[in-house]
């Protein structure tokens, strides 16, 4: 059998390699101890016949077997406790990064310390007018529910004892353990406690029940009871972008509570003559809170809802009220449509039960004029 190839690849492979290399099995480059190199054989230089024959029987010795490679130079076998200390001078890979926690669009499911993070407009809006049945709960619905659609995030206060703003989003007025009375009445209750999520993304609420209606009676004794609510909604402000206040159909303490912690107040009214007459003492009202109470208050507008285009009654009064009020009137219209009750029935806004309708239009161009006079 002929010898191997001194000059192989495979012959230097195996010497630089020995199959009996204890790290082999690990394939890591970093563990492996240093080896000296093979000593080089003698450089080959071309003889005459006669020379080559005479070099042959001279050399010739009985082998048995394949010959084996000349050895490579001995070095010390590493040991398994030095194998463990080179390992552990190799700097351990870094963990995978993790995926950041995405900020979610609804604020809802988010804890409340991650919402703080968000850098919020914080703007209080009161929806008042003493009459009631004029689409002041409705308009608050929707109103908010359309600055959500459109990436606001938005915080609804129910500050009317019948709860129907709550009732309008799907909760039941007698199952609220926590409501707005708490809050404003115990020091220990807080915000994030009484904070109840909406079906809506963005879309939060404060909850109200028929509590509400014995606050009156205890704020009198309070001091500065005309901004209890104010303090309550501080930290609101730095999370939300619009805080809507859904108030009560009359011009009383809640009321005003609402007016001083409101930076704007909207105006719903009716397009029927009944509604039209409570503007002057409404204006009057607002007049006196931003002159004893609240300075930076002003009205951001008057939206006519539950307009009935077909008589001639309701466009004289929206033409009325564009006369007397100018440019405070908004140019969207709401209209009167069955929708908005069957929405409320099925406790979620016009723009959930009915996205294409022509209400749920009239809203959303409703919130792209508050944004305008908001910003």
């Amino acid at each position: 059998m002929d010898n191997p190839n001194p000059y192989s690849s495979q012959h230097l492979l195996a010497e630089l390699f020995p199959p009996d290399d204890p790290l082999e099995e690990s394939g890591s480059l970093q563990d492996r101890p240093l080896q000296a190199p093979a000593a080089a054989p003698a450089p080959v230089t071309k003889a005459g016949p006669r020379a080559r024959r005479a070099s042959s029987k001279s050399s010739k010795v009985p082998v048995k077997g394949p010959a084996k490679a000349a050895p490579a130079v001995a070095t010390p076998a590493a040991t398994p406790a030095a194998t463990a200390t080179v390992r552990s001078q190799v700097p351990a890979a870094a963990p995978a990064p993790q995926a950041p926690v995405s900020d979610p669009t609804v604020p809802s499911p988010a804890p409340w310390e991650q919402r703080e993070r968000y850098r919020a407009l914080g703007q209080v809006v009161a929806v008042v007018n003493q009459k009631g049945g004029v689409g002041k709960t409705t308009s608050t619905i929707n109103l908010g529910a359309a600055l959500a659609e459109q990436g606001s995030r938005v915080l609804l206060v129910d500050f009317d004892p019948q709860g129907a703003l709550s009732v309008g989003l799907g909760l039941n007025p007698n199952e609220i353990e926590v409501s707005i009375y708490d809050l404003l009445l115990d020091r220990t209750v807080s915000l994030p406690q009484v904070v109840v999520p909406s079906r809506v993304p963005g879309l939060d609420l404060v909850p109200s029940n028929i509590d509400l209606s014995a606050a009156e009676v205890v704020l009198v004794s309070e001091v500065a009871r005309e901004q209890l609510l104010k303090r309550c909604l501080e930290p609101a402000q730095k999370i939300y972008d619009y805080i809507l206040i859904d108030c009560p159909p009359s011009l009383g303490l809640l009321t005003v509570n609402a007016l001083t912690a409101a930076d704007s107040v909207i105006i719903p009214l009716e397009c029927e003559y009944f509604a039209l007459r409570g503007m002057a003492l409404l204006m009057d009202t607002v007049a006196k809170v931003q002159e004893r109470l609240n300075p930076e208050l002003r009205v951001m507008g008057i939206v006519a809802t539950m307009l009935e285009a077909r008589t001639i009654h309701g466009r004289e009064v929206l033409s009325r009220v564009g006369e007397k009020f100018g440019d405070k009137l908004f140019k969207t219209v709401i209209h009167k449509t069955i929708k908005f009750s069957e929405g409320s029935v099925a406790g979620v806004p016009i723009l959930n039960y009915a996205p294409s309708s022509n209400g749920a239009q009239e809203y959303r161009d409703l919130a792209r004029e508050v944004v305008g006079r908001a910003s």
